[in-house]
C-alpha cells in the first residue's frame, strides 16, 4: 500500500539527515496524500536502516492504516496542522542546531537574507516551549506559521511545511543555511536587515525560479 510513495518519504527523511538537520532517530517527515490518509516515518528508527514497508500509512484521526511500525510519536501534532492548515501536504521536523539556537535567543529569525525569503517565504517566528510528543507542538505551530513555511519551537527544533515534500524541505534546508550565516554575522556585529521592499522584490522573483 502507497509503496511508491513511502519511497519518497524515505528519500526525503534520509536528505533530511544528509543536510544534518537531525542525527540518529530524532525528528520525523510526513506526507499528506490526495485520498486524505497521511504517511510518517516510524518512531525511534534510524533512518539509515529504514525500509519502505517501516513508514507508517494512518487515516486523519491517526489510525493506522498500513505499516509494520508504531508511527512518530509526535502525530498528534502532525495531524493538528493538516487540520489546520489546508495547504499544507508535507512537515519535516527537525533538530536542526542553528536554527534552533538561534530560536533560544530571539523571537524570530528575520528575512534578512535571500534564502529566508525564497525558501520560507517571510521571517520565521519562535515559538514558545512545550514538551515533545505533545499535540501542543501543533498547536503552536499553527498559532505562530503566519506567511512563513517554517516556525522554531523553542528549546526543542523547527517545524517545516509546504505543499510537497520538496518545498517542506526546501524550508527546513535553507532556513538552516541561513541560520548559521545569521550565527556568524551576529559574532562580528550587528545584523543588518533588508527593507520591506526589498524582501518584497525577492519574494516575487521566486515565483519564476526553476522548471
Amino acid at each position: 500500500m502507497y509503496l511508491s510513495e513511502k519511497r519518497l518519504v524515505l528519500d526525503c527523511a534520509r536528505q533530511m539527515k544528509q543536510n544534518r538537520l537531525v542525527s540518529l532517530t530524532g525528528g520525523n517527515v510526513s506526507w499528506r496524500l490526495e485520498d486524505g490518509n497521511v504517511l510518517v516515518t516510524p518512531s525511534g528508527m534510524d533512518y539509515d536502516r529504514i525500509e519502505p514497508e517501516d513508514i507508517v500509512a494512518v487515516d486523519a484521526r491517526g489510525r493506522v492504516l498500513d505499516g509494520r511500525r508504531k508511527p512518530s510519536s509526535d502525530l498528534s501534532a502532525l495531524l493538528y496542522i493538516y487540520e489546520h492548515m489546508p495547504t499544507v501536504n508535507a512537515i519535516i521536523h527537525t533538530h536542526q542546531p542553528y536554527a534552533t539556537a538561534l530560536g533560544l535567543v530571539m523571537d524570530e529569525i528575520p528575512a534578512a537574507l535571500i534564502t529566508v525569503i525564497d525558501a520560507c517565504h517571510a521571517a520565521v517566528k519562535v515559538a514558545p516551549y512545550t514538551r515533545s510528543s505533545d499535540i501542543n507542538m501543533g498547536i503552536l505551530t499553527v498559532q505562530y506559521a503566519g506567511d512563513a513555511l517554517a516556525v522554531v519551537l523553542k528549546n526543542h527544533g523547527v517545524m517545516a511545511y509546504g505543499a510537497d515534500l520538496s518545498e517542506a524541505l526546501c524550508s527546513a534546508v535553507y532556513l538552516e543555511e541561513a541560520a548559521k550565516t545569521f550565527s556568524i554575522a551576529m559574532s562580528l556585529g550587528k545584523l543588518p536587515l533588508l527593507s520591506y521592499d526589498d524582501i518584497a522584490a525577492e519574494a516575487e522573483g521566486w515565483k519564476s525560479y526553476g522548471q
